[in-house]
Parts: C-alpha cells; sequence; structure tokens
C-alpha cells in the first residue's frame, strides 16, 4: 500500500471595502474580495462571503478527490462525507469569523489559520483511519493453477501463430 505524500492548500484573501452615500443619503458599506489558490493560481471575485468559501471548498475537495484515487468507493464516500459535514460546521462559523477579523485583523486572522488547520486536522485524521482500516484477505487469493498456466500457454501460441499470419500478409502487400 502506498502512502501519499501530505498535500498544501494555500488561499490568499483581499478584501475591499467601499463606504457610500446610497439614493436617501445613509452611510453603506459594500465588502468585496477576492480570493486565489496560491498553488494552482485560480482566482475568483466575490461580494458575498459564502462564494469564497465555496471557492475554497471545490479546490479542497479536488485535493481530497486526488488523495483517494486508489480508494474503493465506500472508502471514498466517508472521506468525503466526513470532509463536507467539517465545512458544514466551517461555513456556519465563516461569517462570524469574518466580523470579528474585520475588528480586530490579528485575532481575526488566528482564528481563521485555526479553524482551516483542525479542518484539515479533521480531514488527515479520517483518511488514516479509512487507510487503517482498509485490509486485503488473504484467503481471496489464490496461486496460478496448472489449468491456468496451460490455458495462458495456448492463448500465447494463438497470439503468436496470428501474428507471424499477419506479418506475412504484410509483407506480401509490401512488395506489391
Amino acid at each position: 500500500m502506498s502512502v501519499k505524500k501530505d498535500e498544501t492548500a494555500s488561499f490568499m484573501l483581499r478584501f475591499t471595502q467601499k463606504i457610500f452615500k446610497n439614493d436617501q443619503g445613509e452611510p453603506q458599506v459594500q465588502w468585496r474580495g477576492n480570493i486565489r489558490h496560491v498553488q494552482g493560481g485560480d482566482e475568483k471575485r466575490f461580494s458575498e462571503f459564502d462564494d469564497a468559501v465555496n471557492f475554497i471548498q471545490g479546490k479542497l475537495a479536488e485535493m481530497t478527490i486526488q488523495q483517494m484515487e486508489d480508494k474503493s468507493p465506500e472508502e471514498q464516500k466517508g472521506i468525503l462525507s466526513k470532509s463536507f459535514d467539517l465545512w458544514k460546521k466551517m461555513t456556519l462559523n465563516a461569517p462570524k469569523m469574518v466580523m470579528e477579523t474585520i475588528k480586530d485583523p490579528k485575532k481575526g486572522v488566528e482564528n481563521i489559520q485555526k479553524e482551516f488547520q483542525e479542518v484539515g486536522e479533521a480531514i488527515s485524521q479520517k483518511v488514516e483511519e479509512t487507510i487503517a482500516q482498509r485490509k486485503v484477505d488473504v484467503d481471496e487469493w489464490r496461486g496460478v493453477s496448472k489449468s491456468d498456466h496451460n490455458s495462458m500457454m495456448e492463448l500465447m501460441e494463438k497470439m503468436s501463430n496470428e501474428i507471424s499470419a499477419l506479418n506475412k500478409k504484410v509483407n506480401k502487400l509490401s512488395k506489391k
């Protein structure tokens, strides 16, 4: 069983604040943002924080799927289910974290980093648990029987004869 190396996903998040007055002269605040996946270079502009969270979820889901290509469908389903549960929690906490970040940027960034670290650790733990549970039943293995060997030899001899016949036909065609 091969163990894949740890993968990293980094995101750069940039906010722009626009303060303006609406038609009634009341002050308004509009936040816009840009999120960039550092490793892949993909970017997305957003005005709703949920769009940024969805972007991050998509990139991390892609990474998770690549890491479990060799897993059975049942194992993949379990890992993805656990990953989505963690992201549901993250989505519920994200708006609060953004407001805290606006009020106290240093503390907010620390909270966001902590949340992402917890999500990453929980996903890694689930992947490790799934791998540990995976086992190969030795009773399902069987050695090659003499009849298997004879069948393979017959097939190889038949293929060899067909290749020889095709070579003769190709030689005749090339002489013409």
